[in-house]
């Protein structure tokens, strides 16, 4: 038989053994890379097949946050959040809102520059002390001025009657907010300086408290802070910012987020000029809208509106230009460290166009 002779031969011949073993040494290797790589192949070409399913899987799941500043005043911001309507343009693009809230502008600008946030409302000053700490921001678009809604409070039996009297006393804001930049332009345009008060760097619910104690003689604030003091007696304003102030608010973001998500700040800054034009229209609904936001009655919210200047403003040379005397000001009183050339955080004329809603670069 076949087999008992093949048995047979291999125990007589001992090269015949070596070299049979040899053999089947060889093949036995080879037929398990063989089916070792047909089974690697198999196996990359089922994962070439799912990634792409994987990948449209979590990308229809998963949405992306955009983290929007919330606004506790009076505005069109505070409108927006209000509506929803943001919530729906930007459901189409994979992305949802979360609205934070802050203390005020620093604090904001702190957060962007953390990745804690990434977009935000502040005035002229904030975006210039960050940008002296080396921030990246980005300018986004600009407001107007609204400087009525910013007032300097003093105690309502103070015997303070003139922004001269406050020579001396202690008088608080935020450090780097409107209320710190209009105190300095207030105290000039009386003939003093800065240094001719006590500052008190204090945040606004601070401040607030510090206030009504009459810890300090006088505060700088903008709204719904300098009503509310009205309305309980406690305080009376000295002066507001109408005549003083010269620039408007600045919505930012950082450079990392515009650069990978313009289309969300378009959509963005679209429908918040709606959210202008309408808040601007609509006094009485803005009010019934707000008052639980601002803790303000109705009747108290239809006459505050009057102290708002509503709409978008275009970035332009001239805006660029006051932003740069700001920032002047500020290192010629010692109050940042170093020069800062505000151009850095302003976009080219050309990506502004692709950002900023139509009519509002018709209002150049």
């Amino acid at each position: 038989m076949p087999a008992l002779k093949g048995k047979f031969e291999f125990r007589k011949s001992p090269r015949t053994t070596r070299r049979s073993l040899l053999f089947a040494l060889g093949y036995c290797l080879m037929l398990s890379t063989t089916l070792s790589s047909c089974s690697e192949a198999k196996n990359n070409s089922q994962q070439s097949v799912a990634s792409p399913v994987s990948v449209a899987s979590s990308s229809t799941t998963e949405k992306q946050i955009v983290r929007i500043v919330r606004s506790k005043q009076l505005s069109a911001l505070a409108v927006l959040e209000k509506q929803g309507s943001l919530e729906k343009r930007l459901e189409p693009l994979g992305f949802k809102v979360q609205w934070a809230e802050f203390a005020a502008g620093p604090q904001q600008l702190e957060a962007l520059n953390a990745n804690g946030l990434d977009i935000a409302s502040t005035a002229e000053s904030p975006p210039i002390f960050s940008q002296a700490a080396g921030a990246p921001l980005v300018y986004l678009a600009t407001t107007r001025p609204s400087g009525k809604a910013i007032s300097l409070l003093v105690p309502v039996n103070s015997p303070i009657k003139t922004v001269s009297d406050l020579k001396g006393k202690k008088v608080a804001f935020q450090k780097a907010s409107i209320g710190h930049y209009l105190l300095v332009k207030a105290l000039e345009d009386a003939g003093l300086k800065l240094s001719d008060v006590q500052s008190v760097f204090l945040a606004p619910a601070d401040a607030n408290a510090a206030f009504s104690q009459n810890k300090v003689d006088a505060w700088y604030i903008w709204e719904p802070f300098g009503t509310r003091n009205e309305q309980n007696k406690i305080a009376r304003v000295l002066a507001d910012g109408g005549k003083l102030r010269d620039t408007g608010n600045f919505y930012s973001t950082s450079r990392q987020f515009y650069q990978a998500h313009p289309d969300v700040i378009k959509v963005f800054l679209e429908e918040l000029e709606k959210s202008e034009i309408w808040t601007k229209d609509h006094p009485k609904e803005v009010a019934q809208l707000l008052a639980p936001v601002t803790q303000l009655d109705q009747p108290t919210l239809e006459k505050m509106h009057d102290k708002y200047d509503y709409g978008l403003v275009p970035i332009t040379e001239k805006v660029i230009n006051k932003q740069q005397e700001v920032a002047d000001k500020w290192y010629s009183l010692g109050l940042i460290p170093k020069k800062v050339n505000v151009r850095d955080g302003f976009l080219t004329p050309e990506e502004y166009a692709k950002i900023t809603p139509s009519d509002v670069l018709a209002n150049k």
